[in-house]
């Protein structure tokens, strides 16, 4: 993957939406939220880009070693010929052609190894964009929500603790309701984020760090396996 993609990628999956909100200052934010969207669809745009150069290189050098294996077979069958027919002379022939693919060889499989190597980094690039292109368009829902409320609140008078922290858990179930009309009416898609509390992104991240920790016991385990069975032989 070349640098500046590379770097491209890395800065728009460590960016944020809400970052972004926080640099503009109130001038557009919305806007300049779809313009962030819009970085990423040509992220991703270019990326797959690069993953399909990818993918045809690799396959052009993977055709390319299955003939030369073929011509090194071939010959070798020559070889035998010639040297029943007592031609030496064509057989050396043959054998330095033997040594030049016998070279290459390993050029086409390191080829392979590194375009396999590149293609599946490009995927995974491809799976984190389109993660965080999802991210933003929740944030991006759940700021045009909540800024509706905010007019709808302003307009028709709140209630006593509406908008404030009291009303916090009922804002947000509010702005994702709001995100799944959105999602659906944009892109056809389901919403995904159903009815929740506030509590839920911190059972969220209980579970990641149980999860955790959990592999960590079972590399630990599996390296006291080892350790007892090299010291076993």
């Amino acid at each position: 993957m070349s640098s500046p993609l590379s770097a491209r990628v890395g800065r728009i999956i460590s960016g944020g939406l809400n970052a972004l909100i926080d640099a503009v200052e109130g001038m557009a934010p919305e806007a300049m939220m779809e313009q962030a969207i819009r970085e990423v669809d040509a992220a991703v745009d270019e990326v797959r880009s690069e993953l399909g150069r990818t993918v045809a290189a690799k396959h052009l050098a993977n055709t390319r070693l299955m003939e030369e294996n073929r011509r090194h077979e071939d010959l070798a069958e020559k070889i035998e010929i010639a040297v029943g027919s007592g031609r030496d002379d064509l057989a050396e022939t043959a054998i330095a052609q033997q040594i030049d693919i016998e070279a290459q060889i390993p050029v086409l499989e390191q080829a392979i190894a590194q375009n396999a190597e590149r293609e599946r980094e490009l995927e995974g690039y491809v799976r984190a964009l389109l993660a965080k292109r999802r991210e933003m368009q929740t944030e991006l829902a759940q700021f045009r929500a909540s800024r509706a409320k905010a007019e709808t609140a302003g307009a028709g008078g709140a209630a006593p603790g509406a908008g404030t922290g009291s009303g916090v858990d009922a804002k947000v179930r509010g702005a994702e309701t709001a995100f799944d009309r959105v999602l659906q009416r944009t892109t056809g898609l389901p919403g995904r984020c159903g009815s929740r509390d506030l509590g839920d992104g911190a059972k969220l991240a209980e579970l990641e760090a149980l999860a955790r920790d959990n592999r960590v016991k079972e590399r630990l385990a599996a390296v006291k396996a080892k350790t007892r069975d090299d010291g076993a032989r």
